[in-house]
């Protein structure tokens, strides 16, 4: 273990059978096979890149897993219904090890569901922390349940508590759960008997060590899917809050698609005022203002304050306590999409999945597409500024180059443009090569500046309908 870097925590590794059931229109009965997609944005081609499994949380004795080396920048994808000695209908976690720095995305990908189209998207981690939030926690409501998993990302057992809040603050259940280094806890809404049906809310969880009672290592995420509907969507979890959030992507009724925010007071003692901010495609700027209870979560609707029709980015801002930010996009049919809001950027970022089909596979529904919207959320960036987005296939060679120049109005703090694999390319299809699939972004904005991504994976089920999901960027270390 000398020469390896554990540089991700891959969690809500959602394999197989989530949930007892036959595939149905039901997101929450379907089963899930997970694709573990990933990107070297080391120096060098990796020497170790080990996978490790881990089945329930008193798993001490990981399946290892070796994937080939991959040379800088390449992206590796593997689906773990294809590892032989991980057993059909396991449901865990999984650790990544290797000597390179790696940047992870897992993606869901529905079993035998001829109605469920979506794949959800989320995260691997790097670094864990005692506290993990998770900004919304539905059970029975709005036609969803969550079911989020937590890990241990220490190198010892820890004690986990779990507190779970409603909409008024209000502590409605709590209880503790013991953890083995590295291995997973899966919690479901819908099935957890303590917990109030409907509920409505969010959840707080906090590690100690088991022995001694210092403060533990833990990392989450979390899906919705539908109960009587088709969609899902997936986020991870935020140790800490933050004064200022911002969301690359707001709606209302633009693009066939709506957003909301899910907003949670990070304090268990006092409330906030927390005002979201929308600033337009025409550059025009609405606000909604709501207090928020401690520990409790706050929905903010695109529609009405934006007005019919329009689109853009929102800052949110807390008055006194920090808080975490979820936003979410749907259109009432296919669109159900989760990315974390973000309170700081990086020059460098990446987003280790990406595709783009043809127009005979995207229309035939074969296929998927992938959008970027990129924002500063950094200094004003000025006329003649330079970012670039490097689209980069399985071998690590830069397959396209979209080159972005700041126009004349500047790329002001909060704003964003949007990038796709055929931008400024000549690109008609990536990610897809025969057998062989790998496909990510590499952005880079000028030195020191602050930019965030997020991308919306999408595919086409019929003539104008697509689903799609979303996923935020990484930083590249």
């Amino acid at each position: 273990m000398n020469k390896k870097i554990l540089t991700m925590f891959v969690v809500l590794t959602i394999m197989f059978s989530v949930l007892v059931g036959s595939a149905s229109a039901q997101a929450y009965n379907t089963h899930f096979t997970t694709s573990i997609t990933y990107v070297n944005v080391g120096s060098a081609t990796t020497q170790t890149l080990d996978l490790l499994f881990y089945a329930n949380p008193g798993d001490t004795a990981p399946i290892i897993y070796a994937l080939p080396p991959l040379a800088p920048n390449a992206a590796g994808s593997i689906s773990v219904g294809s590892i032989a000695d991980v057993p059909a209908g396991f449901q865990g976690d999984a650790i990544m090890q290797s000597d390179q720095p790696m940047l992870v995305t897992l993606v869901q990908i529905p079993q035998a569901a001829p109605t469920v189209k979506n794949r959800a998207l989320s995260n691997g981690f790097s670094a864990g922390a005692s506290t993990s939030m998770i900004a919304t926690v539905l059970k029975n409501q709005y036609d969803y349940n969550t079911i989020f998993s937590v890990q241990n990302a220490d190198s010892e057992s820890n004690s986990v508590h779990l507190a779970f809040y409603d909409t008024s603050a209000i502590l409605q259940y709590e209880f503790d759960q013991v953890i083995e280094a590295g291995a997973p806890f899966y919690v479901d809404a819908g099935t957890l008997a303590g917990l109030p049906s409907p509920f409505n809310g969010s959840a707080v969880l906090t590690a100690t060590k088991t022995v001694g009672g210092g403060p533990g290592v833990i990392v989450s995420s979390a899906m919705e899917l539908g109960i009587g509907n088709t969609g899902l969507k997936a986020f991870e979890g935020v140790a800490s809050g933050g004064m200022k959030f911002y969301m690359p992507s707001a709606l209302c009724n633009a693009f066939g698609a709506s957003t909301s925010y899910a907003i949670q007071n990070a304090s268990l003692t006092d409330a906030t005022d927390v005002t979201v901010t929308y600033t337009d495609q025409t550059g025009a700027v609405t606000s909604e203002t709501k207090n928020i209870g401690p520990g409790a979560k706050g929905s903010f609707l695109g529609c009405p304050t934006m007005g019919n029709g329009n689109y853009g980015a929102a800052v949110v801002e807390a008055a006194t306590q920090p808080v975490i930010a979820i936003g979410k996009a749907f259109d009432g049919a296919g669109i159900t999409t989760a990315f974390n809001g973000v309170d700081v950027g990086y020059q460098n970022i990446a987003l280790p999945y990406v595709r783009w089909a043809t127009n005979t596979d995207y229309n035939s529904g074969a296929k998927q597409r992938t959008f970027l919207t990129i924002q500063n959320v950094g200094a004003n960036l000025v006329e003649g500024d330079v970012i670039t987005i490097d689209y980069v296939d399985y071998l690590g060679n830069i397959a396209g180059t979209h080159t972005f120049t700041v126009p004349a109005a500047g790329l002001l703090n909060g704003g964003k443009f949007n990038s796709n694999p055929t931008t400024d390319t000549g690109l008609v299809e990536f990610g897809y090569y025969g057998s062989n699939y790998g496909g990510a972004a590499v952005i880079t904005g000028p030195t020191g500046s602050q930019l965030t991504a997020v991308a919306r994976v999408s595919s086409l089920i019929s003539a104008g309908h697509p689903v799609s999901e979303d996923y935020n960027s990484q930083q590249v270390p």
